[in-house]
């Protein structure tokens, strides 16, 4: 059964730092792109990072470049998201998600209809 399990979402003032974890279990890891999204009330799925399993090839939004870094630890079949320098804007569900169906482009790895696995998503709150 193919499983993607977020942690580490809590509520933490503007300016601190969060650290996302994406368990996967279920599939072959190295061979997908594993990406991060987020939902906030009112507002539709964005893409926040995706990372290519098989290379380490990292994409981020311009939102949260130069604040979240995302990596990968292959042996542990598991995604982190740092956050840092969170803003009440990061505000929102986070969700992980992977697909193998692409290898991941500027151009696509944002796109949440790619995905075919998805975690129950973790929330994130940041206060200002």
């Amino acid at each position: 059964e193919v499983q993607l399990v977020e942690s580490g979402g809590g509520l933490v003032q503007a300016g601190g730092s969060l650290r996302l974890s994406c368990a996967a279990s279920g599939f072959t890891f190295d061979d997908y792109a594993i990406g991060w999204f987020r939902q906030a009330p009112g507002k539709e799925r964005e893409g926040v990072s995706c990372i290519s399993s098989s290379d380490g090839v990292t994409y981020y939004a311009d939102s949260v470049k130069g604040r979240f870094t995302v990596s990968s630890d292959n042996a542990k079949n598991t995604v982190y998201l740092q956050m840092n320098s969170l803003k009440p804007e990061d505000t929102a569900v986070y969700y992980c998600a992977a697909q193998n169906y692409v290898f991941p482009t500027p151009r696509s790895w944002y796109v949440a209809t790619i995905y075919n696995y998805w975690g129950q998503g973790t929330q994130v709150t940041v206060s200002s």
